[in-house]
């Protein structure tokens, strides 16, 4: 995914994320914050189910 890609799936996942915010951050710290979020989506299906 490039930075934009990234950008717009953290901003779904995590409604409170901004944009202008999240472009400051490198493509790799991105991802990585990504795939916590995915994490802890993950988690949170797993409790409620």
């Amino acid at each position: 995914m490039n930075k934009r890609e990234l950008i717009d799936y953290i901003c779904e996942l995590n409604k409170s994320a901004k944009p202008e915010f999240l472009a400051t951050f490198s493509e790799e710290d991105l991802t990585a914050y990504l795939e916590h979020l995915m994490e802890i989506n993950l988690e949170d299906l797993a409790v409620c189910c």
